[in-house]
């Protein structure tokens, strides 16, 4: 089940990279992601939560900004492999898999990037503008990422 949050989380971070670590430490912070005694325990820090819930933030706006490159240019998709990445190895971590963790939250963020790309692009077609598809692809980035978060307490 761990590999499986991991992977989920990964494709949190394929939709919105930042959104993945700021859902993972509010996880850690309150308690649903035990990391007390493991390497991740950084992620439970105030400041933590602080910053990546303001690099979260930012992430939203920007990515409503026609100037915004795509997800699938090199910096952008390796980012989300990195945060996915990452918060797949933390989620790992919660069960002494980090690595494990960390290959599958890697897959995950392939998966959302790419799947995200083409849903969005979809919807946007089917509203006839961008935004809406923005909008819900946030709200399901935002509400899933503390989904499975809190499926791992």
């Amino acid at each position: 089940m761990l590999y499986i949050l991991a992977l989920l989380i990964g494709v949190i971070a394929g939709l919105r990279a930042m959104t993945a670590p700021a859902a993972v430490a509010w996880g850690a912070y309150l308690g649903w992601l035990p990391v007390a005694a493991t390497w991740a325990s950084f992620m439970s820090h105030w400041a933590a939560v602080g910053i990546f819930t303001i690099l979260a933030i930012v992430e939203l706006v920007t990515d409503q900004l026609p100037s915004t490159p795509s997800r699938k240019v090199p910096q952008q998709f390796g980012a989300r492999i990195i945060m996915g990445a990452f918060t797949g190895a933390v989620i790992g971590a919660t069960g002494g898999s980090t690595i494990g963790g960390l290959i599958a939250g890697a897959i995950g963020a392939v998966i959302g990037t790419l799947g995200g790309a083409e849903a969005r692009g979809r919807l946007a077609a089917a509203f006839g503008k961008d935004p809406p598809a923005a909008f819900i692809e946030d709200a399901v980035a935002i509400i899933g990422g503390l989904l499975i978060v809190a499926a791992v307490a």
